[in-house]
């Protein structure tokens, strides 16, 4: 018995839909969600991910049933029939994507301004800054005087925290080719992130020589790191743990290795931690100096596998300034 062509069409429907369905919500392709905000993220990235499932199926079917279907027949050496256009196609195939693209749009939108994207206040001048060069960097960046026209937007407070402080603030410099933690309440300084689970926290991010971008995939969050321009980032851990981060954004010739981790404490944990790290201090020569390496270390570093001799280094600091 063979059923009817409608009949055919609904049932390839209902089939792509339940399987777009599927896959679009466990296709495995994000890492772990450990913020407040990733979920937000996931959820548009899962209904971007139905569609594109949706269409490829949709697509590739009817690119596979006309192979089989139209396919020239033994001996037909015969030209096909001339197709002039279909106005109507034209316009399904037109409405469709545009219709897709304005519903992600202000899905974006939402998610966005719900993270807190439209935050006025996380973006901050400054002040007047001197202009430097990135020594002995494949990039270069000037850093520009505060005039209060700038814009770089960070993500700050959602809707529902406005006007809030964060529970927990950190400084954040970053420069060729590592990240420097500051927590002003306590004075540490780290090379690593150490944050409380469930509290929110506001990183206030910086650059010292070129531009940067501070990336935790598992938080679903990056953020630019300027010269010149202070930037806020917020969002709250919610699963302790050890996640990397990454700088994703092009800052010279070591950018790959421009690592880092940020650690989620539970927060008793994270106390005695920053409670060991102010002992800690308190105990050693301040860090800070050591933390911020100078022209001369970050210069050794980087020549480290070019047989270059401490005398040579000495030698070029003699004769040039950088």
């Amino acid at each position: 018995m063979k059923l009817p062509t409608s009949i055919n069409t609904l049932i390839a429907g209902i089939l792509i839909t339940l399987i777009s369905l599927w896959y679009g919500q466990n296709h495995g392709w994000m890492p772990l969600a450990a913020s407040e905000e990733a979920p937000l993220v996931d959820g548009l990235f899962n209904t971007m991910m139905t569609i594109a499932t949706g269409l490829f199926l949709l697509i590739q079917g009817a690119i596979v049933i006309s192979i089989i279907r139209f396919r020239q027949k033994p001996g037909d050496n015969t030209d096909g029939p001339a197709i002039e256009g279909n106005i109507g196609l034209e316009i399904v195939w037109t409405a469709i994507p545009v219709v897709i693209v304005l519903v992600l749009s202000v899905y974006s939108f939402e998610v966005y301004n719900e993270m807190g994207g439209l935050d006025p206040a996380a973006s901050r001048d400054p002040g007047p800054q001197k202009t430097a060069v990135a020594p002995g960097s494949a990039m270069a960046a000037t850093l520009p005087e505060g005039d209060g026209e700038q814009l770089a937007l960070g993500v700050g407070a959602s809707p529902a925290t406005q006007g809030r402080n964060a529970e927990l603030a950190v400084d954040v410099l970053g420069l060729q080719y590592a990240w420097i933690f500051t927590y002003p309440d306590s004075g540490v300084v780290s090379g690593e992130l150490h944050v409380p689970a469930g509290r929110e926290v506001q990183l206030n991010i910086a650059a010292q020589d070129v531009i940067h971008a501070f990336w935790v995939p598992q938080f679903r969050l990056k953020q630019d790191a300027i010269p010149g321009r202070q930037t806020e980032l917020r969002f709250k851990p919610e699963v302790a743990g050890t996640y990397p981060l990454i700088c994703a954004e092009l800052c010279g010739a070591y950018h790959g290795a421009m690592r880092s981790q940020v650690v989620v404490h539970p927060p008793e944990e994270f106390e005695a931690w920053l409670q060991s790290q102010i002992a800690q201090q308190a105990e050693e020569t301040p860090t800070v100096a050591a933390a911020l390496p100078s022209e001369s270390d970050r210069l050794q570093a980087r020549t480290a596998d070019w047989n270059v001799t401490s005398d040579t280094l000495a030698s070029l600091h003699a004769h040039h300034s950088f």
